[in-house]
């Protein structure tokens, strides 16, 4: 069965519950691989530097907020709320990041979210330098600089289809790219404050926007133009049937919504608290560092493993998060702690690169950033009340036990994926580029 007549739904025909028909091999079928060469051409080069300087940027930024804000006596709170500032923009503003990639050139909407962004820390880098930041003005572009993440966002979707050949290939890679960025931000943050400040972060943070902006107006990507409706309002509405009309795809949102709510969210801060509590912030920064070590090894095992069914060889692999919050609420001998770190890395490495390419090649080109905006704005919500959330469970509960039951959702989310008949049996493309 070839990739474009699989793909794309047709206008008016029916929702595709179990697109490609009904697998009938085993998980351990894998379907060929496309060329590897295929994947490195210009466009994919360009677009692969843009997202790995931004990632090195984007982790620098908590680094910088904490520390700046701190040094000039503000407390805890004043941090939390400048990042809660910037998770509320990301999560409230990615749907209309979603409508104008759809209607304008992913590409276009991409460098105007990088310019945003960099004008934004470059103004920071300058308030923090005078050694008396004012609060009003960090809250103000944090929440810009999450404006910008939600403008930018949603291109991501449409555009490595349309650059890469092999779809899969690409997302493995650049997830590679991200999880190794995500370490090495926050590392060369950590030396960076202790000689220049939050002003000097801010400022490598500007030039990362500026080269994240160059490496996409370098990109030779043409994009065709596509009718779209009269109204933002109309737009959002067609996203949302486009959304609709794929059980598979609302399914696993619904449940990840309560996956984010419930495990995921409040193990993000009671990870912290646990660890560090129990150890020393090093080993917790240690333990961090395995954990972006794993999602690089589930991203270079996507490479390579082809599952017929991604989804459901994706819902499998997380079981690695669950055995992450056992260990962490049984208070696991500390070498037990870190094999669990990795295995839940490895675990969202694999799920994520097995969600974007099944996402990115069978949702329609014309509507596919408007539906991974809705896909952000839900998952991106419900883990950001999870973790608001964490603080008063764990007074209630105690974390050891939150983290515990965060380990039995887990197990009850596989479950629940795997009972979707069009979630478990949905079949792969072979993830190549079918942009229409």
């Amino acid at each position: 069965m070839t990739a474009s007549s699989t793909g794309r739904r047709a206008s008016g025909s029916p929702p595709d519950e179990i697109p490609g028909g009904i697998s009938t091999g085993t998980p351990h079928e894998f379907a060929p691989e496309a060329p590897a060469a295929r994947l490195w051409n210009r466009d994919f080069r360009c677009f692969f530097a843009a997202r790995t300087v931004a990632r090195f940027g984007d982790g620098m930024v908590p680094v910088a907020l904490a520390a700046g804000l701190i040094a000039a006596g503000y407390g805890a709170s004043a941090v939390s709320l400048a990042l809660g500032a910037w998770t509320a923009c990301f999560a409230g503003f990615a749907l209309f990041g979603g409508v104008l990639a759809d209607r304008f050139s992913p590409r276009r909407v991409m460098i105007v979210a990088d310019l945003m962004r960099m004008a934004g820390a470059a103004v920071l880098a300058a308030d923090f330098a005078t050694g008396d930041p004012h609060l009003w003005l960090v809250f103000t572009l944090a929440a810009l600089g999450g404006v910008g993440a939600a403008l930018f966002q949603p291109g991501v979707a449409s555009t490595i289809p349309a650059v890469a050949q092999d779809v899969q290939g690409a997302n493995a890679v650049i997830r590679v790219s991200e999880a190794l960025m995500a370490m090495a931000g926050p590392a060369t943050a950590g030396v960076l404050v202790g000689f220049g400040g939050a002003g000097t972060l801010f400022s490598v943070n500007a030039g990362t926007f500026a080269l994240s902006a160059l490496a996409l107006f370098l990109m030779r990507m043409e994009r065709p133009r596509r009718e779209h409706s009269r109204s933002m309002a109309a737009d959002l509405v067609e996203g949302w049937q486009e959304f609709r009309a794929h059980t598979w795809l609302w399914s696993v949102i619904a449940i990840w919504t309560g996956f984010g709510l419930l495990a995921m969210g409040p193990s993000l801060p009671l990870t912290a608290v646990v660890v560090t509590g129990e150890h020393s912030p090093t080993v917790y920064g240690v333990m961090m560092a395995l954990l972006g070590a794993g999602d690089a090894l589930g991203a270079v095992l996507a490479m390579r493993i082809r599952p017929r069914r991604p989804l459901f060889a994706g819902a499998l692999a997380l079981s690695g998060f669950a055995v992450h919050l056992l260990a962490l609420g049984l208070d696991a001998p500390l070498w037990l702690l870190g094999a669990s770190f990795v295995s839940a890395g490895t675990g969202f490495g694999f799920w994520l690169v097995m969600w974007f390419t099944t996402v990115q090649t069978r949702v329609s080109a014309a509507s596919l950033n408007r539906v991974h905006a809705y896909d952000v704005m839900g998952s991106v919500t419900m883990v950001a009340v999870g973790q608001l959330l964490a603080g008063q469970a764990a007074e209630v509960f105690g974390a050891r036990e939150v983290l515990l039951a965060g380990a039995v959702v887990t197990v009850v989310v596989m479950a629940a994926l795997l009972s979707v008949r069009p979630v478990r049996e949905l079949r792969s493309t072979g993830a190549v580029n079918r942009q229409v």
